[in-house]
């Protein structure tokens, strides 16, 4: 809900940028011809880098059910389940738990539990990212006043204080989850029958997801893996930066800075736009950076392709390849909307 308003607030600002400052087409696709072919195409390298990191993760919150799954299944997996995404919306979140439960005969209980147990640790890195992003806001080149410099700062600071609470939290869940489940769920009592069964449903799947990080190796390739999607995910933002040239100035804390901000741009997904991040990516760059509107749309667009559009024929061929049809994802679809 909240992801929502803020969506709606962003796309009312949007329209406003428009009415008030009026908008050059003819500059607009002037930039996209200029962009460098090279570049783009290092951006897609480095996200089906991305999609691989992200399948070694997964092999390692698989083991507490399946030591050693076959890597080239959770690879394919996870370009499908990115393509549903895009297709789907948010639903399109459960198709690649689903599909990996089917091809490695799992439960798939203990795929949504993994799927949990990952967004907690992207989380977390967003906010180490943000927080560092946002405390040494004022060495980049964005245009801020004194009194928004202060604040984007201190606010790094707490940021990032938070996301090492939280991880903190998340070491000590590790040891204790049976314990801490208990208590949780006899905190939320209160609740209705309904809202209660939902609860435990989700403690349940975040304890048995925490199973597969008992040993300290598996926490420390977790954290590892985590790190190097989001550090392919920079590298991507980074290349299409580069691809619009003299266009466009940015340097890596720019990029830091961009990203922070686009990751709660992405937290409502809207079938075959991929959520408020397009909008958000105009707003960050023409309020903070100073970028005319025209370049800042050319960005939005060019990213949107890359992060959500690109892997959608990827994703249906190899869906194709394997067999997968898309009508039969449709209970998943229903769950997710649940």
């Amino acid at each position: 809900m909240l992801g929502a308003v803020g969506v709606v607030a962003a796309v009312w600002l949007a329209l406003s940028l428009l009415q008030t400052r009026g908008f050059d087409w003819h500059a607009f696709g002037a930039t996209l011809l200029g962009l460098h072919g090279w570049w783009l195409a290092a951006s897609v390298g480095a996200l089906i880098a991305g999609y691989l990191v992200r399948a070694l993760r997964w092999r390692v919150l698989m083991r507490p059910v399946k030591p050693g799954p076959d890597l080239w299944g959770l690879f394919s997996a996870t370009v499908m389940g990115f393509a549903a995404i895009t297709i789907l919306g948010r639903p399109g979140e459960f198709v690649r738990p689903y599909l990996i439960a089917i091809k490695e005969k799992v439960p798939t209980s203990s795929q949504m539990a993994a799927l949990v147990l990952e967004r907690i640790y992207d989380v977390l890195i967003v906010f180490a990212i943000f927080g560092f992003a946002l405390s040494r806001v004022r060495r980049s080149d964005a245009a801020l006043g004194p009194a928004l410099s202060w604040v984007f700062a201190t606010g790094g600071w707490v940021v990032g204080g938070l996301s090492i609470a939280v991880l903190a939290l998340l070491a000590l869940f590790r040891h204790f989850s049976v314990a801490m489940r208990q208590r949780l769920l006899g905190l939320l009592r209160a609740l209705p029958e309904r809202h209660l069964k939902k609860a435990d449903r989700l403690i349940t799947a975040f304890v048995q997801g925490m199973e597969s990080t008992r040993s300290q190796k598996a926490v420390l390739l977790v954290v590892w893996y985590t790190i190097l999607e989001w550090a392919t995910i920079a590298v991507v933002t980074y290349c299409v930066m580069q691809a619009f040239g003299r266009a466009l100035h940015f340097g890596w804390l720019d990029v830091l800075i961009f990203l922070g901000f686009l990751a709660f741009g992405a937290v409502v997904q809207i079938p075959g736009v991929g959520g408020g991040t397009q909008v958000v990516s105009v707003l960050v760059l023409t309020e903070l950076f100073r970028v005319p509107l025209e370049v800042s749309t050319s960005v939005a667009l060019v990213l949107w392709i890359i992060s959500f559009v690109v892997v959608v024929p990827i994703g249906l061929a190899l869906a194709l390849h394997e067999g997968v049809r898309w009508h039969t994802l449709k209970p998943v679809e229903s769950e997710g909307s649940a």
